[in-house]
């Protein structure tokens, strides 16, 4: 249990100051099997990307059952995409890149959704 704090107490904590801020990080380190084939599409702006799911084992809270989760790729740049493209189903891949939320405008408004942007793609065989 937490060690409550009497009301006399004070609880000294450093103000963070402008520019003095701890590093973020957006890095992202994954390891599972493709489950879709990847697919090409060309955005409006004219980029072309390469979209695919992998699967990612992880620990049961239960013990019991196996437990996924599915995640979604997208792959924007001309290293990444070709690598994307040769992958196939059900094989193993590493992917390193970062974590985005990508916004667009659908006939029932605003959506979004969370992917991961490869900056590198691994066919572990």
């Amino acid at each position: 249990m937490p060690k409550k704090v009497k009301s006399k107490q004070r609880v000294s904590r450093t103000p963070v100051k402008e520019g003095n801020e701890p590093d973020s990080k957006n890095h992202v380190l994954l390891v599972g099997r493709v489950k879709t084939p990847a697919i090409e599409r060309t955005m409006p702006s004219g980029d072309k990307i390469v979209e695919f799911r992998i699967i990612i084992d992880r620990k049961s809270r239960r013990g019991t059952r196996r437990e996924i989760d599915t995640l979604d790729v997208a792959a924007w740049n001309g290293l990444a995409r070709k690598r994307a493209l040769a992958i196939k189903p059900e094989s193993w891949v590493e992917i390193t890149g970062s974590v985005r939320r990508r916004f667009w405008q659908a006939p029932s408004g605003l959506t979004s959704r969370w992917q991961v942007e490869a900056e590198s793609i691994i066919s572990l065989k």
